[in-house]
């Protein structure tokens, strides 16, 4: 272990850019120019701690040792980059780049309101989210974990109308109060387990805290409820059921910041704090050695309860998002599956397993950026949210719905995308355990089957439909699936979701969503204050319908919509501008979608993140043996294990169990 500040500054390096932008909020262009500096800046300090890391060193900075000061009593508040830091702060750091050029297009293009609070809480957010990276113990893990609740909530509630507050608050109660509180609960129970032990630690162990394996044997039962407290705690934000609802209302929120949420920082820091625990507070072994004595099944595992939950999220979540029109819901209810993907091979506890889990985390990541990226896209440039009302708009943006394409078939686990190879390294843990472990299999197979299911409507609508007839999306029968219209001709033959939804029909879209969803909004709910208003990436209008041909705009199917209650990312745009425009609506124009080629459908900096995402999710399914956060899941779980992983596979699974345990 080496004395070194960089992981220090890793975390800083953001925090410094919020004040470089807030000072600059006079001129944009300089003050995303922070952001993108910072981003590089942090990323380069993450890689230029990875070869040392790769060949074992671990870097280390500490509070007590640099200044003297001790946190708390016999812990000290100390950041670390060891395999499992690196590889989590160096998809965030990465991602991150990206994401602050896609922000800037996407804001711009809305004229968004207060941009530099956005672009602030943005950095503040990476800052959170590298600090639970580099944690050395639970305590400074548990600090940045409720600071990523507050500084992210300015995000989630940013377009200040009542649903956005009513998200946000509810976003703080299920991630700050709740999670927190588990969380914390669970520290201070492993903190008092390892004082009976000797002096308290809180520092992860590759392999589990050998204090308190020493302590579990002795206190079973609270050692047990310390690790569902711990798994509670990080499983609010890894949206694990039925802790999860709080997700699909952050939808509120810009879609850069939606992709924020699902695949870099608060979605995944939950993930990432389940597999600290499992690896590196509790250990496969203490996990296995302390069963549940459970009336009518015998004992059984830590594992299998969480394994069973996440196998119940990632079937149930997938169901559910099949009957979202709402685009962003549907890939809201797809995250709340796909995370529950890492917790199940996690919790599986086979090193196969383990290792697909680890992969998911960058595999999603990449697939789901690239499917909120693009959901952002089709919203500015043609102001349509719903599944419904895209029929044919492959042709207006085919480089936006190739991109879509590609991240929906990684989120599906087909090959060559990065989901494929994560998820049949899970199932080849499953397999080889046996048992009632081909429950889970099964389950992970389900969920690939029902990802085609929400994820194809989509791509058949975008691509094999036209505007003016188009079979019924999304999958679902009417009301919970889609526009009574949909199923064919109605009164006076008109066909297709194109025609005249009720308010009735627009409501129930979301009728299913459990207790405590908030309703949503559309900006068609927002009547004209004014008649020049146009968003500022208007570059083609004939797809963005304004006050100059509103007498014409009024004869198509959007136009006639009445009042909803969904929401889109566009409603703070308008009533925080001060223009509300009732003809910006979603759906075809009239006449259909104007035909454009890959470089004119929208502005460069949406256009490259999105397709350098999804390259990336690729290339990590391409060439997988050559992805560095491959090799990095490899050294993570050699040394949770203690053994090479070409070795880890031809030892039986009961037999490594208990040579961990001993």
């Amino acid at each position: 272990m080496v004395a070194d500040i960089r992981p220090l500054a890793a975390v800083l390096v953001s925090a410094v850019a919020i004040a470089l932008i807030v000072a600059s909020h006079r001129r944009p262009n300089l003050r995303e120019g922070w952001s993108v500096l910072a981003a590089l800046t942090k990323f380069g300090l993450v890689v230029s701690m990875l070869p040392a890391v790769m060949d074992g060193t671990v870097f280390r900075w500490s509070l007590a040792e640099s200044t003297g000061i001790e946190f708390l009593a016999g812990i000290d508040f100390a950041l670390r980059a060891d395999p499992l830091g690196i590889f989590f702060a160096l998809l965030a750091s990465f991602l991150w780049i990206f994401t602050s050029f896609y922000a800037a297009g996407y804001m711009r293009g809305l004229s968004e309101h207060d941009q530099t609070r956005f672009f602030a809480s943005f950095a503040a957010s990476l800052s959170a989210a590298v600090g639970i990276a580099f944690a050395a113990n639970l305590v400074t893990i548990f600090i940045f974990y409720e600071l990523l609740s507050l500084v992210t909530y300015p995000l989630v509630a940013h377009n200040e109308d009542s649903e956005a507050r009513i998200a946000g608050r509810k976003y703080l109660t299920y991630t700050f109060f709740g999670g927190g509180v588990f969380l914390l609960a669970g520290t201070v129970m492993v903190y008092w387990l390892t004082s009976l032990v000797g002096g308290p630690t809180l520092a992860f162990e590759a392999g589990g805290i050998e204090a308190l394996a020493t302590a579990a044997q002795a206190e079973p039962v609270y050692a047990q409820i310390a690790f569902f407290l711990l798994i509670a705690g990080f499983g609010v934000k890894a949206a694990l059921m039925p802790l999860h609802s709080w997700l699909a209302d952050a939808m509120v929120a810009p879609t850069p910041v939606s992709g924020l949420l699902h695949a870099v920082a608060v979605v995944k820091s939950g993930a990432f704090g389940v597999a600290r625990v499992i690896l590196e507070v509790y250990g496969p072994g203490l996990i296995y050695d302390l069963p549940l004595d459970v009336p009518g099944f015998g004992e059984v595992g830590l594992n299998i309860p969480v394994a069973i939950v996440a196998a119940f999220t990632l079937t149930a979540a997938s169901i559910i998002a099949m009957r979202k029109d709402h685009l962003k819901r549907r890939l809201a209810y797809s995250t709340t599956a796909q995370l529950s993907y890492i917790v199940l091979g996690l919790s599986m506890l086979h090193p196969y397993a383990m290792v697909g889990a680890l992969f998911h985390i960058p595999a999603h990541a990449f697939a789901k950026l690239t499917l909120f990226f693009c959901a952002g896209a089709i919203h500015v440039e043609t102001h349509t949210d719903y599944i419904s009302e895209m029929a044919g708009i492959g042709k207006r943006m085919p480089l936006t719905m190739t991109a879509f394409t590609i991240g929906a078939a990684g989120m599906a686990g087909l090959p060559p995308i990065a989901g494929f190879v994560s998820k049949f390294y899970m199932l080849i843990g499953a397999g080889d355990v046996g048992g009632s472990y081909w429950l889970f299999a099964g389950a992970l197979l389900l969920s690939a089957v029902l990802n085609i299911a929400y994820f194809w409507p989509v791509v058949y609508t975008a691509f094999f439909e036209s505007e003016d007839r188009h079979d019924a999306k999304p999958l679902l029968e009417f009301p919970k699936g889609g526009l009574r219209q949909s199923y064919g001709a109605d009164d006076d033959g008109v066909a297709a979701d194109g025609g005249e939804p009720s308010s009735e029909e627009r409501r129930s879209d979301d009728d299913d969503d459990e207790p405590g969803d908030t309703p949503e909004t559309t900006d068609e709910q927002h009547t004209a204050d004014t008649d020049d208003y146009e968003y500022a990436v208007d570059k083609y209008p004939s797809d963005h319908t304004t006050s100059d041909d509103a007498d014409a705009s009024s004869t198509s199917p959007a136009a006639q919509a009445p009042e909803t209650d969904e929401h889109d990312d566009a409603v703070a745009a308008v009533d925080h501008h001060g223009d509300h425009d009732d003809h910006l609506t979603g759906g075809p124009p009239v006449g259909g979608w104007q035909r454009h080629s890959p470089f004119t459908e929208s502005t460069w900096l949406m256009l490259a993140p999105i397709a350098v995402i999804a390259t990336g999710a690729v290339v990590l399914g391409i060439g997988p043996d050559y992805a560095v956060f491959l090799e990095l899941a490899f050294r993570i779980v050699e040394g949770v294990f203690g053994m090479p992983f070409d070795q880890l596979g031809t030892v039986p699974f009961d037999e490594l169990m208990t040579e961990v345990t001993n």
